[in-house]
């Protein structure tokens, strides 16, 4: 199983896990930062993780610094991570699965799946190393 298939493969394993801002353990509840570092972990990335922000950060090129080494992507493979802009001054993180993608809902107070094309549009993307 390659790294990307791993990230792939531990997003849809957090499917179900509660929504918690700022989550970081999957016991406890995970925010999209979470899902997206755990999954990353799984497939072999050893990296910062974004801390101390609100709802409405709106700081794109803080993810991006944050997660260096990854290999700038079209986010359209499994494993991918994809930021999207939610909302106004909202992000939002997902991870890009065979099925569609991964992403800690609010609103549903849980770690989704959704099928299909994404409704937010994707600012940036990036892909985990295939080695």
């Amino acid at each position: 199983m390659s790294p990307a298939d791993r990230v792939a493969a531990a997003a849809q394993a957090a499917v179900g896990v509660p929504f918690r801002l700022q989550g970081r353990d999957p016991e406890s509840g995970l925010d999209c930062v979470g899902v997206v570092a755990l999954s990353l972990a799984a497939g072999g990335h050893e990296g910062p993780v974004p801390a101390g922000y609100g709802l409405r950060c709106g700081d794109a090129a803080r993810y991006r610094s944050c997660w260096a080494g990854l290999a700038d992507a079209d986010g359209s493979r499994p494993g991918d991570v994809l930021l999207c802009l939610a909302g106004p001054r909202q992000l939002h993180l997902a991870v890009r699965t065979p099925a569609g993608v991964v992403h800690a809902d609010a609103g549903l107070r849980r770690v989704v799946e959704r099928p299909g094309a994404l409704p937010w549009p994707v600012l940036m993307a990036w892909r985990i190393g295939e080695s």
